[in-house]
């Protein structure tokens, strides 16, 4: 599918797509980079990447297909660090959680002839770093290909094809509403772990040693969310403020609704909307992206 795959950033992203694509055959030859050299050298000790470079630059050289794996904070200084080694017809892309931001800071510093197809795929865990990456990560899950207004129809189809070879299933969407609909979907939701599990921190009256031993499957989750890579959250917000901002604003509508009718004793109003909030939960295991098994079948080893 590409010659050579260069990954920038070796995280646990960048991990699963080189795991991945070694057992989807998807490329020749996989080079990677990472900023810090205890990064870098690690990856060299677990064999990720068939070579680790010491620069981007040198990464990113002859290269077919270039995946930004960093915090979407630093993309735009990472493309203008290897915009002057990018071959001709090369294609660009990455796998930040935001689009319309990442599209602003990269698009200016590509030069003509280099596609840009902004990419993110819906999968993840709580752990990072290059040892965290396994080879199911993406599998039916889903990436979102985000082309720009120039995108060639031809390389966005390639790149669907590698995604789909790295197991995922694959769908295009423009850049605002991606933005809107991750707000709903990961980032607000992850605000709330955030928040929760510091509310649950500042409470005195209960202790650490409570919270950690009587925790509930409900807070135990929150604290799973909570535990992600705080870099990573700090620019997600930050760069999807606007959609982020309005989801809240709504969830703060609902949760003033939901306060009402506990105070008033409205148990018909609770009733009704957790009847409806259920059905998305079914609606989620019908897609097949959860399982329906005892403890969310944490006991069958599932690392998502």
């Amino acid at each position: 599918m590409y010659q050579r795959v260069a990954l920038i950033g070796l995280g646990l992203i960048a991990s699963s797509i080189f795991w991945a694509g070694k057992r989807g055959g998807v490329a020749a030859e996989f080079t990677g980079y990472a900023r810090s050299k205890a990064t870098r050298d690690t990856a060299r000790r677990i064999g990720l990447c068939d070579r680790i470079c010491d620069s981007a630059a040198a990464a990113v050289e002859d290269a077919d297909l270039v995946i930004l794996c960093v915090p979407v904070g630093a993309m735009g200084d990472v493309a203008a660090e290897i915009a002057p080694r990018l071959k001709p017809g090369a294609v660009v892309s990455d796998v930040g959680s935001v689009k319309k931001a990442v599209i602003e800071a990269v698009a200016p510093h590509l030069p003509d002839g280099v596609h840009f197809i902004p990419a993110h795929p819906l999968a993840g865990t709580e752990h990072s770093g290059p040892e965290s990456g396994f080879a199911e990560l993406f599998d039916n899950r889903w990436s979102l290909l985000v082309p720009v207004e120039d995108s060639d129809p031809e390389e966005v189809a390639r790149l669907g094809r590698f995604w789909r070879a790295l197991g995922a299933n694959v769908e295009e969407m423009d850049a605002e509403h991606h933005d809107l609909v991750l707000a709903v979907t990961s980032h607000t939701p992850h605000l709330i772990a955030y928040t929760m599990v510091g509310v649950a921190d500042d409470l005195r009256r209960v202790t650490d040693g409570e919270v950690i031993k009587y925790s509930a499957a409900g807070f135990r989750d929150f604290t799973r969310i909570a535990a992600s890579d705080p870099t990573m959250w700090r620019d997600v917000f930050l760069t999807n403020k606007e959609a982020t901002l309005e989801i809240l604003g709504r969830f703060t509508e609902e949760l003033f609704a939901l306060q009402r009718a506990i105070r008033t004793g409205d148990g018909q109003h609770l009733h009704d909307y957790f009847t409806r909030t259920r059905a998305i939960r079914r609606g989620i295991l019908d897609a097949g992206q959860d399982i329906d098994a005892p403890d969310f079948g944490r006991g069958l080893g599932r690392r998502d």
